[in-house]
């Protein structure tokens, strides 16, 4: 009998471990890129991380942050990460041949994104930006667009406010800080923190400059669209169940953005008000916002012509989508 339970024991035990390691080997490895890496856009990444909503449905999530758009994008197109979380703009890069894909819109109005000019240049109002070096964060980027589209509403035409592509953030507050420029576009929480030390402060919200919009853009590498679609339906459940428990877990969330974003509490919380209301809770893109961004890639001078905005998205991967 001892011999027995000694040999049913030993034979759990394979069963056991042979089970664990199964499971192990059943999380798929994934890289996930970020535009910018301190930005509460892409802290959903972060939370869906830690809550475990990726986890469950058997993915393993590498976060990678880049400075910019362009840089995300060569990567996605490289083939170095499979999912790249990036602005509404970068679909221009799929018009021009990119293996890419658009996948699910993020966020509609940019509540994220903010101008700010340094305290000591006088510059009260909008009116009074003609000609001033305003820093974004690389060519061809949202933050890029965004200026020039404010320069043009002003009657400037597109090159009226003077850009500077500095990239990213610490090198952008650097050049404020040494004045080698007069402000810059950044996110809210950044901007609120150079405005609680008295460094700059906040001139526009661009939010209220465009309401159809998409800010941000879940964007897939084709490979991965081909190869393992039912792994891009499992991220986009798990992104989109971390932005239900966002909504109704505020102190959590404002725990995890404080430490990500390198923020106050205080912070972390104005930020999480001003702009959790900007985020997709189904991942559809809006037709009158896919018009604004086919219009801006001809303004920018990234594109020749309007592309045909239905083959730089899809929306079969989205929750609830028929396949």
């Amino acid at each position: 009998m001892k011999t027995c339970r000694q040999a049913f024991a030993a034979i759990m035990t394979l069963v056991l471990a042979f089970g664990l390691s199964a499971t192990a080997r059943a999380d798929d490895e994934l890289r996930v890129g970020k535009a910018m890496s301190q930005a509460f856009s892409f802290v959903p990444l972060d939370i869906g991380i830690k809550e475990g909503f990726f986890k469950k449905r058997g993915l393993a999530i590498e976060s990678v942050s880049f400075a910019g758009s362009a840089k995300l994008q060569q990567a996605l197109a490289a083939g170095g990460i499979d999912f790249g979380l990036g602005s509404g703009p970068e679909l221009a890069f799929i018009a021009k041949g990119t293996p890419v894909q658009g996948i699910a819109a993020m966020a509609g109005e940019p509540l994220l994104l903010v101008m700010i000019v340094r305290s000591d240049t006088g510059i009260a109002s909008v009116a009074d930006l003609k000609g001033k070096r305003i820093s974004v964060s690389t060519v061809g980027s949202l933050t890029s667009w965004l200026v020039r589209e404010l320069s043009q509403k002003q009657g400037w035409g597109p090159d009226g406010i003077t850009v500077r592509e500095l990239g990213s953030t610490g090198s952008q507050v650097a050049a404020m800080k040494t004045k080698q420029i007069d402000g810059m576009m950044i996110d809210i929480a950044t901007a609120l923190t150079l405005q609680e030390a008295g460094d700059a402060k906040i001139l526009v919200k661009f939010g209220e400059l465009e309401k159809d919009f998409i800010i941000h853009v879940i964007f897939a590498n084709r490979a991965i669209m081909t190869k393992n679609p039912d792994v891009v339906r499992r991220f986009l459940d798990g992104w989109f169940e971390t932005i239900a428990f966002m909504r109704k877990n505020k102190a959590e969330t404002v725990a995890i953005s404080t430490e990500v974003m390198g923020v106050t509490p205080a912070v972390a919380a104005q930020t999480y008000d001003e702009v959790m209301p900007m985020f997709s809770d189904d991942g559809k893109f809006d037709a009158k916002a896919l018009a604004v961004l086919q219009r801006s890639f001809v303004e920018m001078g990234i594109l020749p012509t309007e592309p045909d905005m239905s083959k730089l998205y899809t929306e079969q991967f989205l929750p609830g989508a028929a396949h």
